[in-house]
């Protein structure tokens, strides 16, 4: 699931900050606006990924026409930043060839097979998803559906 939430960009010096009210601490920076919002982007991003796997809440987002800065700011815009946001943990059973899972086991660690898997997938949709330069749809590697395709041998 996706959430859009506000962001506050500002100017210090040289420098453009990104900001988010919903989420204190979250903050980026680079020298152009366009940079720190992707910056910002990526840090949101990152924070609640961390957030999700301590078992935090994920507060709603803030209406835009609500967000404050402090008087000092020099605020160059607000903006709306769209992020991934996990969903709640389930368990699955899968069935997979054993050697594939010694594989995994082997690259993983024993304890960290769910997060492999989870990885894995979240990559293979990433790669599926069409960018502007395949306005078209993936690529046809995306849905190749070989059998224990990247995995090393």
């Amino acid at each position: 699931m996706r959430r859009t939430y506000p962001a506050v960009v500002d100017r210090d010096g040289s420098a453009y900050g990104i900001t988010f009210p919903d989420f204190p601490g979250c903050i980026s920076a680079a020298g152009t606006a366009e940079e720190a919002i992707a910056a910002g982007t990526e840090a949101l991003t990152g924070h609640i990924a961390v957030m999700v796997e301590d078992g935090e809440a994920i507060p709603d987002p803030t209406p835009l026409e609500q967000v404050t800065w402090e008087p000092d700011e020099t605020v160059v815009c607000l903006t709306l930043v769209s992020v991934p946001v996990p969903g709640r943990v389930q368990r699955y059973n899968v069935t997979l060839d054993e050697s594939l899972v010694a594989e995994i086991d082997r690259l993983a660690g024993r304890g960290n097979r769910s997060r492999f898997l989870t990885d894995a997938a979240r990559e293979k949709l990433v790669r599926a998803r069409p960018t502007p330069d395949r306005a078209d749809g993936p690529s046809p590697s995306a849905h190749d559906p070989s059998p224990g395709r990247g995995v090393p041998a």
